[in-house]
């Protein structure tokens, strides 16, 4: 791998995402010139690209390319280029329609958009293999060149899984090699249930249109298959690029809250991770379900910081491998980037409102305060073809400066220096407990990430920096682990979490916290499963609430309102701090903790925080209440404090502008 800190800025640096193929030749070198002129550094180009590029097969027309990364060498900006995989061309596709994929109804999707392919299809990963090494060849050792970016947006509009063609047909032997025996697999799927044994795994399809229900072992199986299958197919990429264009370093731009593959295993052979952050569309289409309109109207100029952090926060980690960047003694770690940084309004959400102004230098100081060292706006200039016609850029479509772009001018980039961001908390997140939790949700309002939001945010709201972490990482340097939604638990992730606590690190388990097996059923001795002893505590109840129909609870800094879900237990060994209050659970316990460990059962913001806050000061973590939309973030010996609402805010003596931010100097 290359060395990113070998050449880490010394603060944070900007770029856009520029598209020389859809203007006329004449406006590349102005359009070079005036981003250099705005303050900019970076130039990503020609992810989508492929079809001007190889018009026809094996032809290819490097001409305006060459001419394109010719301007914006002379104007003084550094390209990352993009494989072009995101989108294969016509001529291919319909040479080869097994290339395309299939969705959760068995449907072919079809050419006419982008991400049409299948992971599995050997045609595909051939021409992919074919047509990265070309671009390598002809651009890995430019000058311009420092860095690519593979593919686009892995999994965006559900294109991480194929529910047909060659991935149905790869299936069975990726079972073979797993179960060695179709009796393995029946046992571990549970299949005597509802008489779903095979007897050979030929028999076995991807799991869609069944009649009722999915079962959620099989599901599981499905989605690692899927997700080692994104993985390789990157891998094929990335060794290329390592071979023909050394020195350089390789990325991927990863989504917003996407779940259909898991990122650890992807990001793994990077440099870095990047990700593509659009905070007001992420508000009303990411947001967990329950999230009401209240909250949305509110933050629908800014976003919520708490969403765009936890998304900042977690492609941290990925930039790290995963483990967090609060390890001592570790070197400096890689930044990340933001890849695309929303700079108007988008228009794929629901609404697309128009961003506050000093929004995009709020968004901008964030990503730097949580770990980025590069910002690239989306887009230079506003597309004037086809689909993203409604969508903003630097530029508006006839050319004039948009709003956007003025707060980018006026931002003075030296006052964000590059460095650590240092974390005494982490947050553990898996994969596959997504999967598995959403497989079978049990409420309407209650999802993965709308629990692991909830703790997320909570934290935040209290002034700590929070690492996103595997569950499976190294927590030794971490005083608080918090796992809101770990539903999956092995025996020796188990007891790797026991064993951090032996040092006196104190853990934080949310609901549902291993009710599964590695396989996917629940734990014959109950949930917690291999916590029990740890947790001291066994699960006695679990209740799926109406949106109106909630539960009380009772303890320090209470009474507290309980929705969606509550959870109750039976101790063995562990002692009540919260109990319910009324309702079928009345007197049994919400929370309990057992030595260094904690169980809140009941999903509730305010019980969350307080339990929270009480574990923290235990710790010595510091702990400040702050006020809504007023968020501390910190980076590199400097504090940025950040109002995200349309009000002045008084805050320890100092009035904070509507929208707006602060660096401070110092911890």
């Amino acid at each position: 791998m290359t060395d990113p800190s070998a050449s880490t800025p010394p603060h944070l640096l900007l770029g856009s995402c520029d598209y020389p193929e859809h203007v006329p030749q004449d406006r590349w070198a102005r359009y070079a010139q005036q981003q250099k002129d705005a303050g900019l550094a970076f130039v990503r180009i020609a992810e989508f690209a492929w079809s001007r590029i190889e018009p026809h097969p094996g032809r290819y027309d490097w001409s305006w390319l060459d001419h394109a990364v010719e301007q914006y060498h002379a104007a003084g900006l550094k390209v990352v280029l993009c494989t072009l995989t995101a989108t294969p061309p016509a001529w291919l596709i319909r040479a080869h329609p097994e290339i395309l994929p299939h969705d959760e109804q068995g449907r072919v999707r079809e050419f006419g958009s982008r991400r049409h392919y299948d992971f599995a299809s050997p045609v595909y990963r051939e021409h992919s293999r074919r047509v990265t090494l070309a671009m390598a060849l002809r651009y890995g050792r430019h000058p311009a060149v420092v860095g690519w970016q593979t593919d686009n947006e892995f999994g965006c509009h559900a294109t991480s899984r194929s529910y047909g063609g060659a991935s149905a047909a790869a299936f069975p032997e990726w079972l073979r090699r797993k179960y060695s025996v179709v009796e393995r697999l029946n046992e571990a799927w549970g299949n005597v249930f509802w008489s779903m044994e095979y007897s050979a795994f030929d028999q076995i399809r991807p799991p869609i249109l069944t009649v009722t229900e999915l079962n959620p072992s099989h599901v599981l199986d499905y989605a690692r298959f899927c997700s080692g299958l994104i993985a390789e197919f990157q891998r094929e990429q990335v060794e290329i690029l390592r071979e023909m264009s050394p020195g350089r370093f390789i990325t991927h731009n990863f989504m917003i809250f996407e779940s259909g593959f898991d990122h650890y295993e992807v990001a793994w052979g990077l440099d870095f991770a990047s990700w593509d952050s659009y905070p007001l569309g992420m508000l009303e289409f990411f947001a967990p379900p329950g999230t009401d309109d209240e909250l949305k109207t509110r933050y629908a100029r800014t976003g919520h910081p708490d969403l765009i952090a936890l998304n900042h926060d977690l492609y941290r980690s990925l930039a790290a491998g995963g483990v967090g960047l609060g390890r001592e003694g570790k070197g400096t770690p890689p930044g990340m980037w933001i890849m695309e940084q929303q700079c108007g309004q988008v228009n794929w959400a629901p609404y697309n409102p128009l961003p506050a102004d000093g929004a995009v230098q709020l968004w901008t100081a964030q990503a730097w305060a949580h770990g980025a060292d590069v910002v690239s706006y989306f887009r230079w200039r506003a597309a004037t073809m086809a689909q993203e016609v409604m969508h903003s850029g630097l530029l508006r479509h006839d050319e004039t400066e948009d709003r956007g772009l003025a707060e980018v001018r006026a931002l003075e980039q030296t006052q964000f220096p590059t460095g650590p961001v240092r974390s005494r908390v982490a947050v553990l997140h898996d994969y596959e407990s997504l999967w598995l939790y959403d497989q079978q949700r049990h409420s309407a309002t209650m999802t993965y990430w709308g629990q692991l939001a909830a703790y997320h945010g909570a934290l935040r709201s209290l002034g700590v920096d929070v690492d996103i972490v595997h569950a499976d990482a190294d927590l030794s340097a971490y005083a608080v682990v918090v796992a809101p939604a770990i539903t999956l638990v092995s025996d020796i992730r188990a007891a790797r979490w026991a064993q951090a606590t032996e040092r006196g690190t104190r853990l934080v388990c949310g609901p549902r916290t291993a009710f599964r097996m590695p396989g996917g059923q629940t734990w014959p001795e109950g949930q917690p499963g291999p916590l029990s002893g740890l947790l001291g505590v066994k699960l006695l109840q679990f209740d799926s609430l109406r949106p109106t129909l909630g539960q009380d609870v009772t303890g320090p800094g209470g009474p507290f309102r309980a929705g969606a879900w509550a959870e109750s237990y039976r101790l063995d060994g562990a002692e009540a701090t919260h109990t319910y209050a009324g309702g079928p659970l009345h007197g049994q316990p919400a929370v309990a903790t057992h030595g260094n460990a904690t169980v809140i059962g009941a999903h509730s913001p305010e019980l969350i925080r307080t339990v929270l806050a009480g574990v923290l000061r235990a710790a010595d973590v510091p702990v400040t209440f702050l006020p809504d939309g007023v968020r501390l973030s910190r980076r590199a010996e400097r504090t940025l404090v950040q109002n995200w609402t349309a009000d002045p805010v008084q805050w320890q003596g100092r009035t904070l502008a509507p929208v707006s931010f602060e660096v401070l100097d110092g911890e």
